[in-house]
């Protein structure tokens, strides 16, 4: 597929295959030997074919994207995600893959383009592509991918769409009745009125005594507890620091020399963006000229590294020694989480991976790339897990106290006005009579349905969801819900009346929908057989005994 996009789409060839090999400098090892779990008895089999370990390593690659692709992070960052569910779900990737040769499905050159410029699309809000260099400096570098394989990952990614149509071909078979009968519930909009309770209208009846906040601080204690942290002194290499004797390097006459050389093989379509040749070539340019400044630092970071493992004996100090010897400045970062990183400056996971793996032995990284600078860390300090004592966060106990206790307060208003409502409209009165007899003020919603995106008036008092679930699965029209809580506090829903559909709109919408409906089935289908097939053949895989094994080690329900 490189090939295939140099030839069909330049400017995502230039991205890709001019960051490639600066990659391999900054990342070091091939990522074929970072997942693969080394298997000393082998990989297993699938229908009946051997795998090997450069296979088993590739899918596992290419299964860590598609997780990225749907969850926004990798298995790592998920702490229920274990090592066994990473190998089942890479022999599921390989499973895909047998049958998919199988059944002779080719995914040609022009899908393999249009899905890579829609995947960049596809990661913004503009619709415009995510530079290549910006994708793989931020998320396939820290985690060892690197542009073969989101090839893979993108030639996988049609091939498993062909097989969704292809096995899940009975799902789509949806009669016109049903699909207008499923439209219907869909879209039918109810005409509702509703009462919010929201804690912050109660904040002024709370009173936040001593004992009171105190004892509240007792009670949710466990909710005040820090998670591990770290802190890291770091020497920083940024990149703009280089540039200049890149430069002299380079010389002016050669890197001209070498931008136009490459303009004139690539031609205009090298940097689309640009408005003149003048303008591509100094893209060009400035993109040379980083690569060589990271280059640069990259070496001197590792100079400066071979010299800090080489003292003895080994201590957290040995960083500031060097670092004040050698005339480079130092700082230190503020506590950071694994999951937040540190807010000095725009890491890469890899650094705070890494920053959560020193220790007293080994207390230094080693060279670490990020999108402006390379760097070098080592440990300051260790912060295990603990409860800042009462007196250290004493504000903010105080405002959670009097946030709960108006929440309280909420609810136990809207549970009054439910039953006050209700004896109030069995007399007669209507539903905005009884809310303004209570004091309250009554909402009208704009008509909605299941499909709606939002409820406007509902906006920051209740989830779209909780006014669905009680608009259509537990009031009847022509009733009042009951109190139904929320985080903000809660709501009482009437529901007035469900609307008849408009038939127009049904006629001119239901093409679409059953096409999606179709799909929807289609994938369902597929899902269903994926499972099938994969309990059949993953038991001549070895990560089948060790779900037999986690199974049969389970507690009885």
């Amino acid at each position: 597929m490189i090939g295939t996009i140099r030839k069909h789409s330049s400017w995502l060839w230039w991205l890709v295959a001019g960051l490639t090999i600066i990659s391999f400098i900054y990342w070091g090892a091939s990522p074929a030997t970072r997942n693969g779990s080394g298997r000393s008895a082998g990989y297993g089999m699938i229908y009946g074919q051997k795998i090997t370990a450069d296979d088993y390593a590739a899918a596992q690659r290419e299964f860590l994207l598609f997780y990225w692709q749907r969850n926004g992070a990798f298995p790592e960052k998920n702490p229920n995600f274990t090592r066994t569910d990473l190998e089942r779900e890479t022999y599921v990737r390989l499973m895909l893959a047998a049958k998919a040769r199988e059944l002779g499905i080719h995914v040609s050159d022009d899908a393999q383009v249009a899905a890579a410029d829609e995947f960049l699309r596809s990661l913004t809000r503009d619709g415009q592509a995510v530079p290549m260099n910006n994708f793989m400096e931020r998320i396939l570098q820290p985690e060892g991918l690197d542009a073969t394989d989101f090839q893979r990952f993108i030639v996988n990614l049609v091939t498993e769409q062909q097989l969704v149509q292809v096995l899940g071909l009975s799902g789509g078979l949806v009669p016109p009745q049903e699909a207008a009968q499923l439209y219907d519930r869909d879209h039918q909009e109810v005409s509702a009125q509703a009462v919010f309770f929201s804690a912050s209208n109660y904040l002024s009846q709370v009173t936040a005594s001593k004992e009171a906040v105190s004892q509240f601080y007792t009670n949710y204690m466990a909710h005040y507890r820090l998670p591990d942290r770290v802190q890291v002194n770091y020497v920083e290499y940024d990149l703009t620091n280089f540039l200049t004797a890149v430069l002299q390097k380079f010389g002016e006459t050669n890197l001209d020399a070498q931008v136009d050389a490459y303009y004139a093989q690539k031609g205009a379509a090298a940097v689309p963006d640009a408005k003149t040749p003048e303008e591509a070539k100094a893209t060009i340019r400035e993109t040379m000229l980083r690569q060589a400044a990271a280059k640069m630092a990259l070496d001197q970071a590792g100079q400066f590294v071979r010299a800090l493992f080489a003292m003895d004996p080994v201590s957290r100090d040995n960083l500031v020694t060097l670092a004040k010897t050698d005339g480079l400045a130092v700082q230190t970062t503020a506590p950071f989480t694994e999951e937040d990183g540190p807010a000095e400056f725009a890491a890469p996971e890899e650094l705070t991976k890494i920053a959560f793996k020193l220790n007293d032995d080994s207390p230094f990284s080693k060279p670490i790339a990020a999108a402006e600078a390379v760097y070098v860390i080592g440990l300051a300090n260790l912060l295990p897990s603990s409860v800042p004592s009462f007196s250290e966060i004493h504000a903010q106990v105080v405002r959670d106290y009097q946030n709960h206790e108006a929440a309280v307060k909420a609810r136990t208003a809207g549970t009054n006005f439910y039953y006050s409502a209700t004896v109030q409209m069995a007399v007669g009165k209507t539903f905005a009579q009884a809310a303004l007899a209570a004091g309250q003020t009554p909402f009208a919603l704009k008509p909605f349905s299941l499909s709606s995106k939002d409820v406007p008036e509902a906006d920051g008092h209740a989830d779209i969801r909780e006014i669905k679930n009680v608009a259509f699965f537990t009031t009847q029209p022509g009733h009042i819900s009951e109190f139904e809580p929320t985080a903000d506090g809660g709501f009482v829903l009437y529901v007035h009346s469900l609307l008849p559909v408009d038939e127009a709109l049904k006629n001119s919408e239901l093409p679409q929908f059953v096409s999606q409906l179709r799909r929807n089935r289609e994938i369902e289908a597929f899902n269903q057989w994926v499972e099938s097939e994969a309990n059949r053949e993953l038991r001549n895989t070895p990560v089948y005994a060790e779900l037999m094994g986690n199974r049969s080690s389970s507690p009885s329900p």
